[in-house]
């Protein structure tokens, strides 16, 4: 069959928009270019692929089975050229990868722009994303490595802490503890709490905290994200414990004070177990652990 790749990504685009003018500007082409992509194709597999209609093109059955087929295929494919390209090139190449919020506004940033600067040939993703779906994306091969705090079953995977991150205490400067030098893990106990919720890897720790020295915990609200709970407690709802690399997302008008005795989390690279990085993901590796350094 004489069927070309441009043929088979006009295909997908047109089956995903369901449009052929919104494909055309996501191919960057003409919307009569696409038109005469598709009716080749069709013409070639000799089976008519859309419905088409003034309001929608919807794919016939026989699209709807080239579409399932193809976007696996076309992603493999993608995968294989890449990693061609790489052989001319050892720093060539997409690394894919995921970190926890606290580690994507505070370290993550500058890890990247120093790759660009190094090696503007390698191309980064990120997900920003919660503790458990990075280690769910590590695990499951999604991303080459992911940054985040000490999993609790680290011994799956291989593990290299870069930074030991620790907890601060954040409250409004017209709070009485804002007063102090610094505070105290039982100072804490009667306060109203805004923390972040489990599904942090930092909740983990600042619970065992609490719990160590048998103290209670008021927690008034969780939320997702430091900048929520810096919100919450500007708006007078509480005071809350948080990791030193989500200060820079500090609003004036809140006061820091160290913790003591001082906490700190692990800021951890990850990687699946007895699985080699690729040598542009190696870089990427070995570039935030560069940053970490300079941090601590």
């Amino acid at each position: 069959m004489n069927v070309s790749l441009r043929q088979l990504r006009a295909f997908l685009a047109v089956a995903g928009h369901r449009h052929f003018r919104r494909a055309a500007d996501a191919l960057h082409l003409t919307q009569p270019a696409v038109s005469r992509l598709i009716a080749d194709l069709e013409t070639e597999l000799d089976v008519r692929l859309f419905d088409r209609s003034t309001r929608e093109v919807v794919p016939t059955e026989a699209g709807r089975y080239l579409e399932q087929a193809l976007s696996r295929v076309l992603d493999e494919l993608d995968g294989v050229l890449a990693h061609a390209r790489t052989q001319a090139d050892p720093l060539r190449g997409r690394v894919r990868i995921a970190a926890v919020p606290t580690v994507s506004a505070g370290l993550v940033p500058a890890g990247i722009a120093l790759c660009a600067a190094r090696h503007p040939s390698l191309d980064i993703l990120l997900r920003d994303q919660n503790q458990a779906q990075v280690l769910d994306a590590v695990r499951g091969g999604e991303v080459d490595f992911g940054l985040t705090v000490e999993p609790a079953t680290r011994e799956e995977f291989e593990a290299e802490t870069i930074l030991r991150d620790p907890f601060r205490l954040v409250c409004r400067d017209d709070h009485a503890l804002a007063a102090q030098p610094s505070a105290t893990w039982p100072m804490l106990a009667d306060e109203l709490l805004v923390l972040l919720d489990h599904a942090s890897g930092s909740r983990r720790l600042i619970d065992a905290a609490f719990a160590e020295r048998q103290l209670s915990m008021r927690v008034a609200l969780e939320v997702g994200h430091p900048y929520t709970a810096f919100r919450m407690v500007e708006a007078g709802l509480g005071v809350t414990v948080t990791p030193a690399l989500s200060l820079d997302a500090l609003r004036p008008g809140l006061a820091v004070r160290r913790l003591e005795p001082e906490v700190r989390r692990e800021v951890t690279l990850l990687r699946r177990r007895a699985r080699s990085l690729s040598p542009p993901a190696q870089t990427v590796w070995d570039t935030f652990r560069e940053v970490a350094l300079t941090l601590a």
